[in-house]
């Protein structure tokens, strides 16, 4: 249902840093860099991106979740988001109250955002 996403970051460069530490961990890649705006996604397409914050005063909080194919990548995706500096909002666990098999670990990307890994496979 989602086709893209795009968020404004306060630090481009922090963010993308970041973002190309953690997604590479569960399959995602710069596609697309134009300097001011840069895509991410899994090869052709781009479905997330970044650009400069250009509207808005302050902080506004988003959140948003990256499908992982396994448990093993939402792991790989914490070690490489504490690695790069996050701060570990939920550690990595089973969350019953979405559905049995939703494995999910929350972190705070470098603009504050609430951002997730999510494996909704079993063990």
């Amino acid at each position: 249902m989602l086709d893209h996403l795009s968020i404004q970051c306060g630090d481009l460069d922090a963010s993308a840093a970041f973002f190309d530490k953690v997604l590479a961990t569960i399959g995602g890649t710069r596609i697309l860099d134009f300097g001011e705006v840069i895509g991410y996604g899994v090869p052709p397409m781009p479905d997330f991106w970044l650009g400069k914050q250009v509207t808005g005063d302050g902080f506004r909080e988003s959140y948003f979740a990256f499908s992982a194919q396994d448990r093993a990548a939402v792991h790989a995706f914490l070690d490489a988001a504490v690695d790069a500096g996050a701060e570990v909002l939920h550690p990595a666990r089973v969350w019953p109250e979405y559905h049995p098999n939703y494995y999910g670990v929350f972190v705070r990307d470098p603009d504050g955002n609430n951002v997730e890994a999510v494996c909704h496979s079993p063990e």
